[in-house]
């Protein structure tokens, strides 16, 4: 959804209030003077019951009240800035917050987890956050807004302007209808600023990959944008280090088939410079993964999910915890058998909460289970994203597959558990922060190996 089209100018407001109780009374008048049936009273009682149960603070002095309500609408949105800042028992060192972003919505609307994590991931970027704080006028900080949550802020740049981007564009298509290619894939990381590959090659169809959100909006408007988007974290400096971990989204997605041959254009993360076109025969590439099977996706398991625990898993391989690698395994899929092949090492630190609060969808989730990794176990998610516990014991058993070498026994039990069950395991590597998915006992590495500093 295009959440500028829930950005009214009046419920952008200066806050007065220094306390978060006080600041969300200010959000609510502002909301209730557009929507008279809105009752301030109720939403208040709400969003301050959720503060007392889980923080909304999201960083960069950015909080995030949000709760659900009858009423006609989707969502709406209203936005309170704090130039003095206001206290939220969320933030760490005295911390305040500067911006408030209430968003209220329709208790049966289907998309609201993904709208929290669009807004969280927008206000990950500290100087956009900090162009917002500091807008000279609300009427700025309305179209300072809007470019960003609408995504305009993407612009084609350089890559049209530079001779040799301009011989690699044009020689990318050629190999593309040289080769039959079905797909152009465009690897957007390599300019800073964003880059709308569909009018490089208006006859291909095309895919941006990218680690940036991109909004991709109503269905309306994907359809007049002429290519896809597929989000893959990547922290490499390696040429299209994403290559496998995006064709492997794509293909979770329907974006692209087993059959298909793809072109892949990139270049080095911010270098403003593709060098590289790579084909890559996708049946080719997946087949040891496949074994006879056409499903890369448990029937159970949305895209999305797989998707956002992939996210949090490259997060963690690359940052690891408190400036220490950590290692963890997340099942994902199939619960109901993987339960019956796991027993508790700890007290579930998720049992309890509402299934909406523990869902990897929720943005709020990720310092969650990161804080959690360094548990010995394993994270169960199900195939909506729900995360049933973490610290598991697997006790599943596979003694026909063997591992390489150097892979201990948290790749051992990933293998084991993808071979008894429907399900997908992911392993960060404790010593090497790699990323490797299983699927029925065989292993698909999705990024590289770091070494160690005096490793040659």
């Amino acid at each position: 959804m295009r959440l500028d089209r829930h950005l009214a100018r009046q419920r952008i407001v200066e806050l007065e209030s220094h306390d978060l109780k006080a600041a969300f009374a200010e959000l609510l008048a502002a909301s209730v003077a557009s929507f008279p049936d809105l009752k301030a009273d109720a939403l208040l009682r709400g969003l301050m019951q959720r503060e007392g149960t889980m923080t909304t603070y999201l960083g960069n002095g950015v909080a995030l009240p949000h709760v659900r309500v009858k009423m006609p609408r989707r969502y709406v949105l209203a936005v309170g800035r704090s130039r003095d800042g206001i206290v939220h028992d969320g933030t760490m060192d005295g911390e305040k917050v500067h911006l408030i972003i209430l968003l209220l919505a329709n208790e049966r609307a289907t998309d609201y987890l993904q709208v929290l994590a669009t807004v969280a991931r927008l206000v990950k970027e500290a100087d956009l956050v900090a162009s917002f704080v500091a807008a000279p006028t609300l009427a700025e900080l309305h179209n300072r807004l809007i470019a960003g949550v609408g995504g305009i802020l993407a612009r084609p740049v350089q890559a049209q302007q530079n001779r040799i981007n301009r011989l690699m564009i044009r020689e990318a298509d050629r190999v593309a209808r040289g080769a039959a290619c079905s797909t152009i894939m465009v690897f957007g990381d390599a300019f800073v600023g964003g880059i709308e590959p569909g009018a490089w090659f208006p006859k291909t169809k095309t895919i941006l990959v990218t680690r940036n959100h991109v909004d991709t909006g109503d269905a309306e408007d994907a359809s007049a944008r002429h290519f896809d988007v597929v989000q893959v974290r990547s922290f490499s400096t390696q040429r299209m280090a994403q290559l496998r971990s995006a064709m492997f989204v794509a293909l979770t997605r329907g974006i692209i088939n087993f059959n298909d041959r793809i072109c892949c254009v990139g270049g080095i993360a911010g270098s403003n410079q593709f060098d590289t076109v790579v084909i890559v025969d996708v049946e080719r590439e997946f087949q040891t993964l496949l074994g006879g099977h056409a499903d890369l996706l448990p029937p159970d398991v949305k895209p999305e999910v797989l998707e956002r625990v992939l996210g949090v898993a490259m997060e963690l391989g690359v940052e690891g915890r408190e400036g220490r690698p950590v290692g963890c395994l997340f099942v994902v899929g199939d619960t109901s058998s993987v339960e019956r092949l796991t027993k508790p090492l700890v007290l579930n630190p998720f049992y309890g909460y509402k299934e909406e609060d523990r869902n990897i969808l929720n943005p709020f989730m990720d310092e969650t289970v990161k804080e959690f990794s360094s548990l010995d176990g394993a994270f169960v998610i199900r195939g909506d994203g729900v995360v049933v516990s973490a610290g598991s014991l697997l006790q599943a058993a596979d003694s026909e597959h063997a591992l390489p070498s150097g892979l201990g026994s948290r790749h051992a039990a990933a293998a084991a558990v993808s071979v008894a069950t429907e399900c997908v395991a992911i392993v960060v590597s404790s010593s090497t922060g790699q990323v490797t998915l299983f699927r029925r006992g065989v292993m698909l590495p999705l990024t590289e190996r770091k070494l160690n500093p005096g490793a040659a």
